[in-house]
């Protein structure tokens, strides 16, 4: 059973709610704009590939572990043409404060999105949505997304800023 992008997409929002991990399945799915059975899908793949306990906590090294070395060739992501969108990667928080760059920006297409920028495919396509409710998802879906497509300054600070935001 490989993982698949979804699954990442699940781990990392039960990395992101810490203590407020929801109780259900049915909430986890609410939180992603998942069905619930995408929901228990994703969390029992990551349970196979390590990446979650049984009791659906975190798996701390292991997770980055994974993403260090195997994200971006596992989930890579191309940039795509110029269009409006949600910044993603090294134009998000928390990244955006410490890397310039004059480039145009990754951005998750969005006809809704406020910046232009080149297309990055997100995780997973409700991930803009979640992310808008959710700062600190959004915030580690852009350093994953930083880790996909930057270059080794950008991956290199993307590590140290989700070593500071994943908790076991």
């Amino acid at each position: 059973m490989p993982l698949l992008q979804q699954d990442l997409y699940v781990v990392l929002q039960l990395a992101a709610l810490r203590d407020e991990e929801p109780t259900t399945y049915s909430a986890l799915a609410t939180r992603l704009h998942l069905s619930p059975s995408r929901a228990h899908a994703g969390v029992q793949r990551a349970i196979a590939a390590g990446l979650l306990d049984a009791e659906r906590r975190t798996q701390r090294r292991t997770l980055l572990d994974f993403l260090c070395h195997g994200v971006r060739h596992a989930f890579f992501a191309h940039r795509g043409a110029i269009t409006r969108g949600m910044p993603t990667a090294h134009a998000a928080p928390p990244l955006l404060e410490l890397i310039s760059d004059d480039g145009p920006i990754p951005v998750w297409p969005d006809p809704e999105g406020a910046a232009r920028g080149e297309s990055i495919e997100p995780l997973h396509p409700s991930a803009p949505r979640a992310a808008q409710e959710q700062p600190s998802l959004y915030e580690l879906l852009a350093l994953v997304d930083a880790l996909r497509i930057g270059r080794a300054r950008e991956r290199k600070l993307a590590m140290e800023q989700l070593e500071q935001r994943i908790r076991p």
